[in-house]
């Protein structure tokens, strides 16, 4: 991000506050006064009123309305008073504002950002890491059973037919899930608690593969360790 420029410089204040110094003078010469006599009336000292005229300082607003009042200036001293401490102000609100921006961006340097979520399940506990790049009938049925949901339940978290599900889990259906699904799968897996997350990569570890893939590839895979009983009662329900 662009620094925003200052308002005015800090040499362009100095500047200005000569030039009032200088248009003060003007006036108390224009009305036959010397310092002290315009330090008198004004309740100031006469260094203070020479430390103004030489633009050393400006003191406060009280000082040029008694100015302004002594020397018939028609308010031109204190407008031109007024306009300086605008022009001030707004210097002092840009450097805070450029310190508050450097300081959050020294923050944001120091914090590392956060990782992106992604579909990286890291389970501890079992020693397992998965990482679940296309879901397919073996991934959704170790899912299911890491949740302990029937397959209507199953079903329903997905917003998808019973039919859907039951398809996948008895391998009649060829295809992988629908992008739509993916998604869905993903976030249900997200939103698992722990215990699920390590139920489902151990389930994924030992759950044989398909013989072939929808491409007629052939797969490998380890002995399954979920049981006949609990796919026969999974199809029973579909149908």
């Amino acid at each position: 991000m662009d620094a925003v420029p200052e308002p005015v410089t800090p040499e362009q204040i100095r500047d200005l506050q000569k030039a009032l110094g200088r248009q003060l003078a003007h006036w108390r010469k224009a009305a036959g006064m010397t310092q002290t006599t315009l330090a008198k009336r004004t309740a100031y000292s006469r260094s203070s009123v020479a430390n103004v005229e030489i633009g050393r300082n400006t003191t406060i607003r009280g000082f040029w309305e008694r100015a302004d009042r002594e020397l018939r200036a028609q308010g031109s001293l204190v407008d031109a008073f007024d306009t300086l401490q605008e022009l001030i102000t707004m210097l002092r609100a840009h450097k805070a504002w450029v310190a508050e921006h450097e300081r959050l961006l020294r923050h944001q340097a120091a914090v590392p950002p956060k990782p992106l979520p992604s579909l990286l399940v890291t389970t501890p506990g079992c020693g397992c890491t998965v990482k679940v790049t296309r879901w397919r009938e073996r991934e959704v049925l170790a899912l299911r059973e890491a949740l302990r949901l029937s397959l209507g339940a199953f079903a329903e978290r997905l917003r998808v037919a019973l039919s859907i599900i039951a398809e996948w889990e008895d391998r009649r259906q060829h295809e992988p899930p629908s992008l739509a699904m993916q998604a869905a799968l993903d976030d249900l897996l997200k939103l698992a608690d722990q215990d699920a997350r390590t139920r489902f990569a151990r389930i994924l570890q030992v759950l044989p593969m398909r013989s072939t893939d929808h491409t007629g590839e052939p797969r490998t895979g380890r002995p399954a360790t979920v049981t006949a009983l609990q796919r026969s009662e999974g199809l029973q329900a579909a149908r």
